[in-house]
């Protein structure tokens, strides 16, 4: 018996309530993900050791060389394993391959150990995600349950990497759960309850194999003015410019090497390249922490070295990433902040008179730290937190707030892409619904036809107890000549009631309550066209008006629909991957209406319906609905 069919039959067996079910999954990604990255936390420590003491020994004959040849020599083994991961079964939207999991843990091990301008916080919260979706996929969770273990995983991964467990659950719930609480009540809770357990666990594993030391040592902050805020937020500022630039930068180098350069030449040119730097700018290669806990702890840097290591960082981390190299993008983004953060505070001085006090370096080293990694993860609470939680200090939290808000929402306003982060992504990969499946699907394929409608003279009243009674979310409305006129939500009914206190309610009607500006779409549009227009304004669903007329309704589109002809068609690629050519679906499909088909049987002309004249299905011709 596999180890899934185990699992589910021990769940079958003594069938526990889901709350159970959830909270001790939440423990095994706890230990798991926490035990997992101790081990990958020491294994880099292992591969630095090896790379550049005992490596670095046997290549003293070539002398000052042997420094640029160490990460040439990373990227070969890295090429190797690029090669191996390539030929290891692919995992999919369905199924991990923790294989693959596995060897590109290593391979972020070989990259980070060799030197390259990485981080281990990435890989750290995509292995906890990736382990605790083959957790859920053994258990054969739903969707949505391995959906909230992935983020469990994520941050159960951060919290152990920065010995920040805060920090980890509130990155889950910033990133990784952006799309899922759709649900509340007590199932938010005990979600909520699954990430704070799994990050718990993961940091106090963390801490018993790495120690409880945080990751930084940091001063003690101390405002000088309140008027300093407006230095932070002319950090903040700064910082939304690093950031920009920072995610720009990995986009076009990712770009610029995909496809053009083979893969082993583009690892060997990323090695060299790194070990040339390696010679005259050492401080930016591998994770860089000892030159941020030498920022914040005071230590001497001149403008000039400043500005060179700000640079220097930013198009290493770029090459590297872009070249093969595995990593991610925290720790150069907290290199970054502390770098830009000194350089602005030791700067400020020269242009501001005598009078003006501001606080030390160190201090801005901080602010810069969280500001650049909110803007470059888009995650500005987790950032505030995680330099909170390692200070320890809450006179810190409004200066953080001031300049990590600030450079946050202007990269969002310059610079709304998602940032090249696959690690950062890897937490909620699995909750991203596939536009380009949506793309090849109309909707007239999908639609519900003639939905249920009511009439703008309606009774509020007598609307209200309709939609209550049938559990609608919202119903469109017509008006006196069956053309489109608005929809009609609860919150437009409670909003109503509430609006006019000076009139009875029986005297309220369906026309002083509905939402006249309705977005609609057409049968022959896409899915992936409706879904966006849907996201723009939260809505749940969209009417269909003939492309012609536009003011007749023809059908409506909902999320639910939506959701399960994205899964149909997943499921259709995956059946369709394993038969033969002459067996697929689409030739045993039943065939789906067109739109042309709709629109030819529907009658323009719309009587008036004899019994609850209010209530109509647009192109069902006198019918009584009761």
């Amino acid at each position: 018996m596999t180890t899934s069919r185990l699992l589910v039959a021990i769940l079958n067996r003594f069938q526990p309530s889901a709350a159970t079910v959830v909270l001790g999954s939440a423990i095994a990604v706890g230990v798991v993900a926490g035990s997992a990255v101790t081990v990958f936390r020491k294994s880099i420590l292992w591969a630095e050791g090896f790379y550049w003491q005992t490596l670095l020994h046997w290549l003293t004959p070539i002398a000052v060389i042997a420094v640029a040849v160490v990460p040439v020599l990373g990227a070969l083994l890295v090429a190797l394993m690029h090669w191996w991961a390539e030929r290891l079964p692919q995992a999919n939207a369905e199924q991990i391959n923790l294989g693959q999991t596995l060897l590109r843990a290593m391979m972020a091990v070989v990259s980070l150990g060799a030197g390259a301008s990485l981080g281990p916080e990435g890989p750290s919260v995509e292995l906890g995600s990736q382990l605790a979706r083959w957790l859920g996929q053994q258990v054969q969770f739903s969707t949505e349950r391995t959906r909230l273990l992935m983020a469990a995983g994520a941050a159960a991964g951060l919290a152990a990497g920065f010995n920040a467990p805060i920090a980890g659950v509130f990155f889950a719930l910033e990133v990784s759960l952006r799309s899922v609480y759709g649900t509340g009540g007590g199932q938010a809770n005990t979600d909520i309850s699954a990430v704070v357990l799994a990050a718990v666990l993961s940091a106090i594993i963390a801490q018993v194999g790495l120690g409880p030391d945080a990751a930084f040592h940091l001063p003690v902050y101390e405002l000088r003015s309140y008027g300093e805020y407006i230095f932070y937020i002319g950090l903040g500022v700064l910082c939304s410019g690093v950031a920009i630039a920072f995610n720009r930068s990995l986009a076009w180098m990712k770009a610029s090497l995909t496809g053009t350069i083979p893969p082993l030449l583009k690892l060997l040119l990323g090695g060299w390249i790194t070990g040339m730097v390696a010679l005259f700018l050492p401080e930016v290669l591998g994770v860089g922490y000892e030159t941020v806990e030498g920022i914040l702890q005071g230590a001497p840097f001149s403008i000039p070295l400043l500005g060179q290591l700000l640079v220097g960082k930013l198009l290493l981390t770029a090459l590297c990433l872009g070249s093969g190299f595995v990593g991610g993008i925290f720790a150069p983004a907290i290199f970054l902040g502390a770098v830009l953060g000194a350089l602005y505070a030791t700067a400020l001085p020269l242009v501001l008179p005598d009078s003006v006090v501001i606080s030390a370096p160190p201090a801005y080293a901080l602010m810069g730290m969280a500001a650049i990694l909110a803007g470059t993860v888009r995650a500005p609470l987790t950032s505030v937190l995680l330099l909170f939680e390692l200070t320890r200090d809450y006179r810190i939290v409004l200066p953080l707030m001031a300049s990590a808000g600030f450079c946050s929402w202007l990269v969002e306003q310059v610079y709304p892409a998602v940032p090249v982060a696959p690690a950062v992504a890897a937490a909620s990969q699995e909750s991203a619904i596939d536009l380009d499946v949506l793309s090849n699907i109309k909707i007239a394929e999908v639609m519900t036809l003639n939905p249920l409608c009511l009439k703008s003279q309606m009774p509020l009243l007598q609307a209200a107890q309709f939609v209550t009674s049938g559990y609608y979310h919202s119903v469109l409305v017509l008006d006196e000549n069956n053309h489109l006129s608005g929809i009609l939500t609860t919150q437009d009914i409670k909003r109503a009631l509430s609006a006019f206190p000076q009139r009875s309610p029986e005297s309220l009607i369906v026309a002083d309550a509905y939402t006249a500006e309705v977005l609609y779409t057409y049968a022959d549009e896409t899915l992936a066209a409706a879904l966006k227009r849907m996201a723009a304004r939260d809505l749940r669903q969209l009417p269909v008006v003939d492309r012609h007329q536009t003011k007749r309704v023809i059908g409506v589109v909902d999320r639910q629909a939506i959701a399960t002809a994205h899964a149909t068609a997943l499921t259709k690629r995956a059946i369709a991957e394993k038969i033969s050519a002459h067996q697929k679906l689409d030739s045993i499909e039943p065939e789906r209406p067109t739109a042309d088909t709709i629109s030819a049987n529907v009658s323009p002309d719309l009587p008036a319906v004899p019994i609850h004249r209010y209530l109509q299905k647009p192109h069902e011709q006198g019918r009584d609905l009761n």
